[in-house]
């Protein structure tokens, strides 16, 4: 959805990419939050959390030790320490918009999965699932970026309702409650479902597994710019910053002949 080019350089093509301050955070947040649940109720504090993020960070770096290189010619562990301050700061930002000790979350880290009619598998990553004693479900994530002004909040939203289609297709339950939590202004976005909004989420699915077969098939993944290309590390084979993409690893299609085939390609 957000280019289809850096979809081929990622999933295809599996291009290395450096880890990022702000994403390799987000992952320590997420792995404190979680661990938090582990404590008994009334030990779910601002304090105790904030404790657990050096334990976490050097769990983070022993299962991935390219994350050590963020902190390169930092001999004196200044910008280390500023990091790991930020992401208390995030940890303690989280007590004032949920309350732990009154939270025991069904499932933390759940992987969902999940085949629609058509054949297409869908499976993900739940940050939380709370379930009420009247067996509504709720699904949380957490980020650690800032809200999305109004006018995007249905893009923020996508990814819950993915989430939610899954847990419908999956256990015949549509989830009472989508929330987003964002540590990095101290929003909370719901929004409540009904079936309608989750068979347009899969019917925009099937199109766009459409598209990537398409594609993935003719070859052809266009780039679409956009201000996150600043942030991409993928500039130097990129069409629009001057790079030629490397060779396609997959077989491609023969061009059909025919007006009907124009622009597309067709089988070998």
């Amino acid at each position: 959805m957000r280019c289809p080019l850096l979809y081929r350089f990622r999933v295809i093509d599996r291009l290395p990419e450096k880890p990022s301050e702000a994403a390799t955070r987000g992952t320590l947040v997420h792995a404190v939050l979680e661990r938090l649940f582990d404590a008994p109720a009334a030990e779910r504090t601002a304090p105790a959390a904030k404790s657990l993020v050096p334990g976490q960070w050097d769990r983070l770096r022993e299962s991935r030790p390219e994350v050590a290189e963020l902190f390169e010619g930092d001999p004196e562990g200044e910008r280390l320490a500023r990091w790991l301050g930020e992401a208390e700061r995030l940890v303690e930002r989280w007590f004032s918009l949920e309350d732990p000790t009154r939270l025991e979350p069904a499932e933390r880290e759940l992987f969902v999965e999940t085949e629609l009619d058509s054949g297409l598998r869908l499976r993900g990553i739940i940050d939380r699932v709370d379930v009420a004693p009247t067996g509504e479900v709720r699904i949380v994530d957490y980020k650690t970026g800032k809200a999305p002004r109004p006018e995007y909040a249905e893009d923020a939203l996508f990814q819950m309702k993915f989430y939610a289609l899954v847990v419908w297709r999956l256990k015949r339950v549509v989830p009472r409650r989508l929330q987003l939590v964002y540590l990095g202004s101290g929003d909370v976005l719901t929004y409540d479902p009904v079936p309608a909004d989750l068979e347009r989420v899969e019917r925009k699915l099937l199109a766009l597994w459409a598209a990537i077969r398409e594609a993935t098939e003719s070859g052809v993944w266009r780039p679409r710019p956009t201000k996150l290309c600043g942030w991409c590390d993928h500039q130097a084979v990129c069409p629009e910053f001057g790079g030629t993409p490397p060779p396609y690893p997959l077989a491609v299609r023969a061009a059909e002949s025919g007006a009907r085939g124009a622009g597309r390609m067709g089988p070998v």
